[in-house]
């Protein structure tokens, strides 16, 4: 299966991400700050990221279009963790370079769909 590196500041949100990826056979590593999520997926490379879009510090559309200017990390797939799903933001985040986003709170069988959708051999 594949790395997927979370970057979310909520402990149970995190948990919950990291249990249902875990369990579909996926290895997580987490961070709490954008910042720290930068370093790691530099480091890392992973498969892909889910990315807490409301994060202390520098937010997660920030970290995302960072993400996307590195050519060490442009082609990993990001895919937006927000509660925000209001008219608007879908467009918002797909701008900042996103590439897919799950409302909160997650749904275990959608959550999955669209992890699995990102991962898949295109």
């Amino acid at each position: 299966m594949s790395k997927v590196l979370i970057i979310e500041d909520n402990a149970a949100n995190m948990s919950l991400a990291t249990f249902l990826l875990q369990s579909a056979g996926h290895t997580v590593i987490g961070a709490t700050t954008a910042e720290a999520g930068l370093t790691l997926a530099r480091d890392e490379q992973p498969g892909l990221i889910l990315m807490d879009i409301q994060l202390p510090g520098m937010d997660g559309l920030q970290a995302t279009a960072l993400l996307k200017k590195d050519e060490a990390t442009k082609a990993i797939p990001v895919i937006a963790l927000t509660a925000l799903a209001m008219k608007g933001d879908e467009e918002r985040i797909r701008a900042a370079g996103c590439d897919g986003y799950i409302a909160k709170p997650m749904r275990y069988r959608e959550f999955l769909a669209t992890i699995a959708a990102q991962l898949s051999p295109k």
